[in-house]
């Protein structure tokens, strides 16, 4: 290589490509993807083509000589293992471990390892452990040359969903940054208190914190993305289901459907079923935001739209279409079933997130650190970490 690098990146975890929706827009270009589910490739396929970029297989697996050499490479990787509707085994679980998978391909990619790296997972991956994982899996990036930054940015900020999420951004470099003594140093729009405190109490690890305009705040309604289906479309449930729906509720969440039921204009609100003292209850949000979009594993993950107005109450499970308008990702070409859809959105990235971090955060990197190098290579090529080691 040789001039001005190219902002290219390598997708891990690729699922059905919204990272890569996201990064595009900011003005990057992909050069690999890597999943191992089948049927996300599929989606992925039908909406950006048979392009050669990606590979189906396991992380474990993935020849790191057969990864191209790239300016960032990006990880969403599994979190079933860290989120709070999982068993929380952490990144020892048999599905967020591929996190270390991950954390292979880069060791092994030696000095050709990417200047950047984004990692992106629920918010549970910070307590996971009592933080161990999380603390565990930043000194696992230090020991390759990464200085490491976190965020928590609320999809809701964007959109009319309440999606959380955790990113790491990790930079290579030789410098270590002086940790500040108060945490309020480090709070800001995308570093909740929690996220801060956690700074402040782990000065062993090489931190890069990077100051970062405000969070945008959407105007969004559940309202503006919703299709427009007939009153006949065979989407919307009979009333026997919609009276077992309601009858489901408690005291609380039926009041509010009935407040709904009794307007004089038609609102809308969502409807997810969660298992409280061993019975299926359905609880009730309408405040104009959906909840967070999950994979309908047992069925329990399917959201349920509702709408009540003049008397009358109706409900069907949110489309694939809306969907992907929840997920700032509106013209994603849709082929696959229902369900399909759902798992590859349930596990997806929200779009315009990853499009606001590449604009204020990793571009800006880029542009600064590493454009001009004539080869982005920081570091001694005998660097190396030692997996899954927390000793210090």
């Amino acid at each position: 290589m040789s001039g001005a690098q190219t902002m290219n990146f390598a997708e891990f975890f690729a699922g059905i490509g919204l990272m890569r929706i996201g990064l595009e827009r900011a003005g990057w270009c992909i050069a690999f993807a890597n999943d191992i589910g089948e049927d996300k490739w599929q989606m992925y396929r039908d909406h950006f083509g048979d392009t050669g970029e990606f590979v189906v297989g396991d992380i474990h697996q993935l020849d790191a000589e057969k990864v191209p050499t790239v300016a960032l490479a990006t990880a969403s990787f599994p979190c079933n293992d860290l989120s709070l509707a999982g068993a929380r085994r952490g990144l020892e679980g048999a599905q967020s471990s591929a996190f270390w998978g991950f954390m292979d391909v880069l060791n092994k990619m030696g000095p050709r390892r990417p200047p950047m790296v984004l990692l992106e997972n629920v918010t549970g991956f910070l307590t996971s452990n009592g933080g161990n994982d999380f603390r565990d899996a930043l000194i696992a990036l230090n020991r390759l040359g990464y200085a490491t930054d976190v965020l928590i940015i609320d999809a809701l900020r964007f959109l009319p969903q309440s999606r959380q999420r955790l990113f790491v951004v990790g930079i290579r470099t030789r410098h270590r940054s002086v940790i500040k003594d108060s945490p309020r140093f480090y709070e800001c729009d995308c570093r909740p208190p929690a996220l801060a405190d956690f700074i402040l109490w782990h000065p062993k690890i090489n931190w890069q914190i990077r100051q970062l305009p405000p969070l945008p705040t959407s105007r969004k309604s559940l309202d503006d993305i919703l299709e427009d289906l007939p009153a006949n479309s065979g989407a919307w449930w009979s009333r026997e289901r919609c009276d077992y729906l309601l009858n489901q509720m408690s005291p609380k969440h039926r009041a509010s459907a009935e407040t709904m039921i009794h307007g004089k204009h038609t609102t809308y609100g969502t409807v997810f079923r969660r298992v409280r003292n061993g019975r299926s209850m359905a609880e009730l949000r309408t405040d104009g935001v959906a909840g967070c979009l999950r994979t309908p594993r047992g069925g329990s993950g399917r959201q349920i739209l509702v709408a009540g107005g003049r008397g009358k109450f109706a409900a069907r499970l949110i489309t694939a279409r809306e969907c992907a308008r929840l997920m700032g990702a509106d013209d994603f070409v849709l082929r696959v079933p229902l369900n399909q859809a759902l798992f590859g959105f349930g596990d997806a990235v929200c779009v315009p997130v990853v499009e606001w971090i590449a604009k204020h955060y990793l571009t800006p990197v880029w542009e600064a650190e590493f454009a001009e190098l004539s080869h982005p290579i920081l570091l001694d090529k005998s660097v190396s970490y030692r997996v899954r080691s927390t000793s210090e």
